[in-house]
């Protein structure tokens, strides 16, 4: 891998490790471009601040460790500072506005919510809205790229596969085929496969090749050694080549 924009540090409190190490790890295993998008810190209007992402006082020093390091490794390695980002539209204007402090390199999309975290579902919670909520995470999705404020979509299928067949492959090409036209690149995520979660899947990929999606692949490291793992990036390279995915072979930055 030569280049991998999906990369947490400690301050979302469920990854370990220092940014050094994390850099360290990448050059030493030949990675050219690493990009920090550590789960960004909300700018919620009642102060709510949740435990998987860094503290809103936080925003500052994370931004300028990142560029420290870009600077002083900057002969070896390039190195980017942006964030994975929820798309909640109630509060997106005064998000971006907030991280715009920072000027951040990039946003990824990370949606883990339908609605936001303060009143609405996480994206799991199927059994309490069922296919409703595929639908609703899909539109929700569609909307945060459309803003133009995102690189990509992080895990696309997050949400899981256990839908009506018909339903999933409804909603999923729909989201596919979204992306598509806005010339948005999908993730194929390492950690899923490293961890065995419901993502990624064959099913979604298949979808996304039949469309002709851009895929990118996102080691979503949240520990110095996962920024390279040869394992879990074998695994999704048989994925590519067994369903013909497009895969992203050149530095997006």
């Amino acid at each position: 891998m030569l280049f991998n924009y999906h990369t947490h540090t400690k301050r979302c409190n469920h990854a370990i490790g220092e940014d050094r190490e994390y850099v360290e790890q990448a050059i030493a295993h030949g990675v050219k471009t690493l990009g920090f998008s550590d789960h960004a810190p909300y700018l919620f209007p009642n102060g709510h601040c949740a435990p998987f992402r860094m503290k809103n006082e936080e925003l500052h020093e994370y931004a300028n460790s990142i560029r420290a390091l870009a600077k002083e490794y900057k002969d070896d390695i390039r190195i980017l500072c942006g964030f994975e980002l929820e798309f909640y539209p109630d509060f997106h204007k005064q998000e971006m506005e907030f991280l715009s402090a920072v000027k951040p390199d990039y946003l990824i999309l990370g949606q883990h919510f339908v609605g936001n975290e303060l009143n609405g579902y996480y994206a799991h919670r199927h059994e309490y809205l069922g296919e409703l909520l595929l639908t609703a995470y899909v539109t929700q999705a569609l909307a945060g790229l459309a803003t133009g404020d995102f690189l990509y979509l992080a895990h696309p299928d997050l949400i899981g596969y256990e839908y009506d067949p018909d339903v999933r492959e409804r909603e999923f090409r729909r989201l596919c085929e979204g992306a598509k036209r806005m010339g948005i690149p999908l993730e194929l995520n390492l950690l899923g496969i490293r961890e065995d979660r419901c993502y990624p899947t064959r099913k979604f990929f298949e979808i996304a090749a039949s469309v002709g999606n851009d895929i990118i692949i996102g080691a979503d490291s949240h520990s110095p050694g996962s920024v390279f793992d040869s394992n879990s990036e074998q695994i999704a390279m048989d994925m590519v080549n067994e369903l013909g995915l497009k895969l992203i072979t050149k530095s997006l930055l």
